[in-house]
């Protein structure tokens, strides 16, 4: 893995200086929500990041149940290793909502699992299984991992957010463009919406 994650970062490096115009705002990371919600969490994560599975676990669906038209949560990749991109595609090719939000969590759940394989193609296997559950077929599962157009645009977004946002560390939450500092606790989380929306 150690020489798949060295080409992982040479691409990445590529691309930051390929394409340094690309823009940020776009189209599919909003998990709930509307697009006049008074809160907009960001979560800039990686879908291996074991701290990221935990916010998530700890915190998503509290705060979908709580406060499902107040607050838009948006899911921003950020993948760290070729396994998290890879598992990231698959995310982007789901056109339904509620089964991305499904796959996601289970990709979230089931972390240990399926992130854990000798190599690569094991660990994509274990993906391509969790995919199928949430509805993609065969050739939708492979045209999305061979599917270079999603890839570029997941790359480029990770890049324009590590310039915009200064990331060191996933996940990167911002609250209404805020930096969240806290632990991944919902009832810290939910003070600080509760501040923002007063």
């Amino acid at each position: 893995m150690r020489i798949k994650f060295f080409n992982f970062s040479l691409i990445i490096l590529f691309l930051t200086f390929l394409n340094s115009n690309y823009s940020l705002a776009n189209n599919n990371e909003a998990l709930f929500g509307n697009d006049d919600s008074k809160i907009i969490v960001k979560v800039f994560s990686s879908l291996t990041c074991p701290h990221c599975a935990n916010f998530h676990k700890k915190i998503f669906e509290e705060l979908r149940k709580d406060y499902p038209s107040i607050v838009k949560f948006e899911h921003h990749g950020f993948p760290l290793d070729l396994a998290a991109l890879n598992a990231e595609k698959l995310l982007n090719c789901f056109q339904n909502k509620s089964k991305k939000i499904s796959f996601l969590n289970e990709i979230y759940e089931k972390q240990d699992t399926w992130a854990n394989g000798s190599d690569i193609n094991k660990i994509n296997s274990n993906l391509i299984k969790i995919a199928k559950k949430h509805g993609l077929n065969n050739d939708m599962i492979n045209n999305c991992l061979v599917d270079t157009e999603i890839e570029d645009k997941i790359l480029n977004k990770r890049i324009m957010a590590q310039k915009k946002y200064s990331i060191d560390s996933t996940p990167s939450i911002f609250i209404n463009e805020k930096k969240y500092e806290g632990k991944y606790i919902y009832e810290d989380f939910k003070k600080i919406i509760e501040k923002e929306i007063k």
